[in-house]
């Protein structure tokens, strides 16, 4: 459109049609404005990931205990990691037990058990008990560094969509170039050519859309959404395939506890009062929900006397004469604790939903156990549905959890396609799958998510206070915690662009009628570029009536 008006403009120069020569310039000027108003700025930043780097770490070398830097480890060096720590380096256990929280890489919700023999990665966190670990990697080739140059190739590899008024462009120019030439060559009239080419001239809708798009995203920021740039709202309003990220994106991101299941002769309350004794000096994420899901119940809070963390598999904590054992079906059996058939049945159909099962037992004796697991977000299934309803055909989840807990959450949702136990780099890999045959908005909430919401067409950050390397990978970012915030954000979109198409149907029937004009005789290259000047307010008036969609 630049082009076409810049000939335009000089051949209104070389014609002495001065009148003409300042509407076309004004409208440059305009449309200027607005394209840098609406620009994309969005920065291929990765801070939010440099900050789970680990800045030093405890060594052990000759049996001699001591802190280095990260990067000065080695190869085969032993690093000892304690509780509330972050994992320096990829290696596997030499000794120890413990709980290791690895939803900063894979978003798994429950903590994942690391024991001799077991692989650990750099940046994951010990929740429970302590390991020693024999470094296998270090520097770029640990997990981490791995995920760092992974968004940034992704980030380069994004793909990148054509808007309405690019695809138009590219036709339209070539179409006009070719017909003034051979309307000059049929006519030789020069003020003819240049009165059909400023009625034609598309400087209307160059800055028409623009404004369109302009008062979308306005709309938008006024619901807590921010749109890094009108590109990505008009790819939105375009995409029919959803991927979301289910950890704290679908779901919560916290453990609930679901069911209390007492023992044979016992009551849920005996499970919650013991349990509660056991879980309320515990920094597990099981211990926290189950003390939290009791004091709901109405039950005070105990504290042990003592309490005493069994790396990986569960507590054992006393009180006056009683000791009890809080944990994994494993640490009842290093007890010696009998579990009653009918408790073993329900446990492993609860398990087979995807539950997360602890068992309690009071000096000795089985009280009962309890579940837990991720719970949806209250909107959710309600989102899903209005996306749908809105035109998204296909809605997927992708998960670093395990195939029982991805689909309890699925069917709960009611989502079809799913796929479970993904690394980042799988992330990736299944929305290249995808975006082979058309492009795929990427909803995500993690660290874990930033490489998939770089690689995606639209990558949509949930909870503005989140990752900071996700809202900088990510081109929308719905600042409230909120799923039905994307619904209302398509709808902005396929609404902006209804508007847009309906700008072009303007633009030419407003031109159809400007011809008929020029080539009546009843106006000149003046009259044309007035013409032009004044029906271009046509299609800026029907851009202003964006308003928030309700």
């Amino acid at each position: 459109m630049d082009l076409l008006a810049s000939v335009a403009l000089i051949f209104s120069i070389i014609s002495r049609e001065w009148t003409s020569v300042i509407f076309i310039a004004l409208m440059l000027a305009a449309a200027r404005m607005l394209d840098s108003v609406t620009k994309d700025h969005t920065e291929k930043s990765i801070k939010g990931l440099l900050k789970l780097r680990s800045n030093e770490a405890t060594i052990e070398r000759n049996g001699v205990m001591g802190k280095v830097a990260t990067d000065d480890i080695a190869l085969d060096d032993i690093v000892v990691v304690g509780l509330g720590e972050r994992i320096p380096v990829d290696g596997v256990v030499l000794s120890g037990d413990a709980a290791v929280d690895e939803s900063s890489l894979t978003g798994e919700s429950l903590p994942v058990d690391k024991n001799v023999g077991s692989g650990v990665m750099s940046s994951t966190l010990v929740r429970s008990g302590s390991l020693r670990i024999k470094t296998e990697r270090i520097g770029k080739d640990t997990t981490l560094e791995r995920i760092i140059a992974l968004v940034e190739s992704a980030q380069s590899e994004k793909p990148s969509s054509q808007t309405l008024g690019e695809r138009f462009g590219k036709i339209y120019l070539i179409s006009i170039f070719i017909g003034s030439a051979l309307l000059y060559l049929l006519t030789s009239n020069l003020p003819l050519v240049l009165a059909v080419v400023l009625v034609v001239c598309a400087d209307d809708v160059a800055v028409a859309i623009p404004i369109a798009y302009l008062r979308a995203i306005k709309a938008a920021s006024k619901d807590g959404v921010i749109v890094k740039g009108s590109k990505h709202l008009e790819t939105l309003g375009n995409i029919d395939t959803i991927v979301f990220d289910k950890t704290g994106t679908l779901t919560k991101g916290e453990l609930t506890v679901r069911d209390l299941i007492p023992a044979p002769g016992r009551t849920e309350h005996e499970v919650l009062r013991w349990g509660m004794l056991a879980s309320m000096q515990s920094k597990h994420p099981l211990s926290r929900a189950f003390v939290a899901h009791a004091k709901e119940l109405g039950v005070g809070e105990t504290f042990p006397d003592t309490a005493e963390e069994k790396g990986g598999k569960g507590i054992v904590a006393t009180r006056g004469t009683d000791t009890v054992v809080l944990g994994k079906r494993v640490l009842m059996d290093d007890h010696g604790i009998a579990v009653p058939d009918a408790v073993t049945a329900t446990a492993e159909e609860k398990a087979a939903q995807g539950r997360s099962v602890s068992y309690i037992a009071v000096n000795g004796q089985l009280v009962g156990c309890f579940t837990a697991s991720d719970t949806i977000k209250d909107n959710a299934p309600e989102s899903l549905r209005k996306l749908q309803a809105l035109g998204v055909k296909n809605i997927v989840m992708l998960t670093g959890d395990s195939e029982l807990a991805a689909q309890a959450i699925a069917k709960e949702l009611g989502v079809t396609a799913w796929q479970a136990d993904l690394l980042p780099e799988q992330k990736v890999d299944a929305i290249r799958k995808l975006q082979v045959q058309q492009p795929v908005a990427m909803v995500g909430d993690g660290v874990n998510d930033t490489a998939a919401l770089s690689i995606a067409a639209v990558g949509i950050a949930m909870g503005g206070l989140g990752s900071e390397a996700t809202l900088d990978a990510a081109e929308i970012i719905l600042m409230r915690d909120d799923l039905a915030a994307l619904p209302h954000t398509i709808e902005i979109a396929r609404r902006t662009r209804d508007v847009s198409i309906q700008d072009f149907w303007i633009w030419g029937i407003s031109n159809i009628f400007g011809l008929l004009l020029v080539f009546g005789g009843v106006i000149g290259p003046a009259g044309a570029a007035a013409y032009n000047f004044l029906s271009d307010f046509i299609p800026l008036f029907n851009s202003l009536r964006i308003r928030k969609v309700r």
